[in-house]
C-alpha cells in the first residue's frame, strides 16, 4: 500500500514508519507542524510538535530511506484543539485535547489530505491493535497495559479506521526502544512527551487565566451551602481536584475536600467529601461506533473515563445519539467533557465498543 506516516519525532512513530517500511509497503513520512510559535524548543519530556522534534523526525526518515515533507496544521490546530480546549473549560467543562487531536486533525485533516493524494493509509505510533471481523474494522487494546492508547482513539469513525494502521499494537516500550537502537534511530532513548503539547511548562490554570482572564466566583461547601472562600474563575478547577483549592478553613471532620461541581454561569465551585464525589450513572452525547455497529439493545460493558484508570463495569443503553449508563461500581471524579470508552466485558475485556462525551452525571446515593 501508499502509506503515510505520521512522524511526531518520537521513537514510537519512527518504530511504526520503520515497520510499514519492513513490510513492504511504499511508505512517506511527514511530520505534522502544530505549533503556533515554530520557534519553540522541548525540554526533556515536556513539550512536543517543536522544530527540535521535527529535526528528529526527518533524521528517523533519512535513515529508513523514505520521503519527508513537514505539513503545517497550525492554524487548523489552534482552532479545533486550543480554541476548543479553552471553551471547554471556559463552560466549566473537563476536555481531553489528546482525543480532539487524534479525531480532528490526525484523523480527519492528516486522513483526508492523504486520501486526495493517493495513500491507501496513515500509519501512527499509537499503541493500539486493529483487526477486520466481517469486514468491520475493530479497534482493540495493545498488548502492553501500560502503554494502551485505544482511549484515545475510540472516537475515530468505521472509516477512519479502514485507513488507519498501528504497527506497535502488538508491542511493548521496551522492546519498541530495543528496535529503535538496532535500527540505528537516534530517537531510541528519547523521553515521551507527557504534558499537553500546547501548555509545555505544565501551568494548565495559568494558560486558561492567560486566555480567558479572570471571572470571579465564590467556593461553596456542597452540603452546607457556606461560602468558604473566592476563587479567581471556575476555569481553574476541575472535577475530583483536592489540592490548591485556596480554601483556609479545614473542614469540621478534618478531611479533604474535593471540587464536585462546577457552575460556569454563576460562578460556583461546590466542594465536599470524597464520598460525594461517586457517580452511580453516566450521560453521554456524540456518540460515536468505531466498528460501525451502534447498540441496538442494553448491552453489559466495562467502560473507561480516563486514559488510564477509572474503569467499572456497567449497563449502556442508547436512544438515538444519547447514552446512558448504569454503573455497576460507583466511580470518582467524572466530570463533564471528558469522553467515556466503552469496552467490551470479560474474559478479554479489550474490544472498543464505542465512546461519547460526557454531559452529565449522577451521584450515588449517600
Amino acid at each position: 500500500m501508499r502509506v503515510l506516516a505520521a512522524m511526531s519525532g518520537g521513537v514510537d512513530s519512527a518504530v511504526a514508519a520503520a515497520r510499514a517500511v519492513a513490510e513492504g509497503h511504499d511508505v512517506t513520512g511527514v511530520h505534522l507542524a502544530l505549533s503556533a510559535k515554530p520557534g519553540t524548543l522541548r525540554t526533556g519530556s515536556r513539550g512536543c510538535c517543536t522544530i527540535e522534534d521535527s529535526h528528529d523526525a526527518r533524521r528517523a526518515a533519512d535513515v529508513l530511506g523514505i520521503p519527508f515533507y513537514v505539513w503545517d496544521l497550525a492554524e487548523r490546530f489552534t482552532e479545533e484543539v486550543v480554541d476548543d480546549f479553552v471553551a471547554e473549560y471556559s463552560a466549566g467543562r473537563t476536555p481531553n485535547p489528546c482525543m480532539r487531536c487524534n479525531e480532528k486533525i490526525k484523523f480527519a485533516a492528516l486522513l483526508d489530505k492523504a486520501i486526495a493524494l493517493g495513500f491507501d493509509a496513515v500509519c501512527t505510533g499509537h499503541y493500539a491493535r486493529l483487526s477486520t471481523v466481517d469486514g468491520a474494522p475493530e479497534l482493540r487494546r495493545s498488548a502492553d497495559g501500560d502503554k494502551d492508547q485505544s482511549y484515545v482513539l475510540a472516537t475515530l469513525t468505521e472509516e477512519q479506521l479502514r485507513h488507519s494502521m498501528f504497527p506497535l499494537g502488538g508491542s511493548t516500550k521496551p522492546a519498541v526502544r530495543e528496535e529503535a537502537a538496532e535500527r540505528g534511530l537516534s530517537v531510541a532513548e528519547k523521553p515521551d512527551s507527557h504534558d499537553i503539547c500546547f501548555i509545555p511548562d505544565g501551568d494548565t490554570r495559568g494558560f486558561l487565566r492567560s486566555k480567558i482572564g479572570e471571572r470571579p466566583g465564590q467556593l461553596v461547601d456542597d452540603a452546607t451551602g457556606a461560602v468558604l472562600g473566592e476563587h479567581a474563575g471556575v476555569h481553574g478547577f476541575t472535577i475530583g481536584q483536592r489540592h490548591g483549592l485556596g480554601i483556609d478553613t479545614p473542614a469540621p471532620d478534618g478531611r479533604p475536600r474535593y471540587v464536585l461541581a462546577l457552575e460556569p454561569v454563576s460562578g460556583t465551585v461546590r466542594v465536599g467529601s470524597a464520598e460525594r464525589l461517586e457517580v452511580a450513572s453516566i450521560t453521554g452525547s456524540r456518540v460515536t461506533w468505531p466498528s460501525g455497529r451502534p447498540l441496538t439493545e442494553p448491552t453489559e460493558c466495562v467502560v473507561q473515563v480516563r486514559a488510564h484508570g477509572g474503569l467499572a463495569p456497567a449497563l449502556a443503553e442508547v436512544s438515538g445519539d444519547s447514552l446512558t449508563l448504569s454503573l455497576g461500581e460507583p466511580l470518582r471524579g467524572v466530570a463533564p467533557g471528558q469522553t467515556v470508552v466503552l469496552y467490551e466485558p470479560s474474559p478479554s475485556g479489550d474490544l472498543v465498543l464505542g465512546a461519547a462525551t460526557i454531559t452529565a452525571t449522577a451521584a450515588r446515593p449517600l
